[in-house]
């Protein structure tokens, strides 16, 4: 039986999330590694109306806006600028090499569907096939963080971490209160702001943005 074609389009969503997942784990090119979080917040925007469409949710076309603001708008223009005015192009080499970092992230892959199938029987959602993928892109992230070394590379990390908890949120519940998912929004914009303070004062303090010099501080 052929799937309605909200259900490929939903599919096809989570598919390129999980791509463009792998391709941000790849990139050592800061300005790339962003415009692929632009790209991620495009196709989550995206799968949120066609979900919204589907369902009746009206709310999701609240949140799918606030997304496109949000994470396509002004986030990315905020980290253009830190990229511009810190020079900062090029990462550094990441604490695991690309081949493995992929390798373990393949097998991240594989545990978060062997997480999400017990759940996914359960849901009632027509989004229930994509919650294994959801939580993968959430692992991924979180294995970008802990593998680069550069400050603004780990918040990209953090903030493609949270696309995929709200991607996993719509996969499971059609998303999450419109409060809740207003004030993690707002948080995020601020922490953003806050982590650019941060890394004008590790700039100016080290001349690098490469976080392991932060081991060397000492208590006197």
């Amino acid at each position: 039986m052929d799937l309605p074609l909200s259900s490929q389009l939903i599919n096809l969503a989570a598919a390129t999330m999980l791509l463009l997942s792998f391709a941000m784990l790849s990139q050592r090119r800061v300005l790339s590694l962003v415009n692929l979080f632009v790209a991620q917040g495009l196709t989550l925007a995206g799968s949120t109306l066609v979900v919204a469409y589907t369902t009746g949710h009206h709310e999701l076309y609240v949140s799918a806006v606030f997304t496109l603001l949000i994470k396509v708008g002004v986030l990315p223009i905020v980290l253009h600028r830190l990229i511009r005015r810190l020079s900062l192009q090029w990462d550094t080499e990441p604490l695991v090499n690309i081949p493995v970092t992929l390798l373990i992230g393949l097998a991240l892959v594989i545990f978060a569907f062997g997480l999400a199938q017990p759940i996914s029987q359960l849901a009632s959602t027509i989004t229930r096939s994509t919650l294994g993928i959801a939580i993968a892109v959430v692992m991924l992230a979180f294995l970008m963080m802990i593998t680069r070394r550069k400050a603004l590379t780990q918040v990209v990390g953090f903030l493609a971490m949270e696309n995929g908890l709200f991607f996993a949120a719509t996969s499971a519940t059609y998303g999450m209160p419109m409060v809740v998912e207003l004030g993690i929004l707002l948080d995020v914009l601020v922490a953003t702001f806050v982590f650019g303070i941060f890394f004008f004062q590790i700039r100016e303090q080290f001349d690098s943005l490469d976080l392991h010099h932060l081991e060397a501080l000492k208590e006197d």
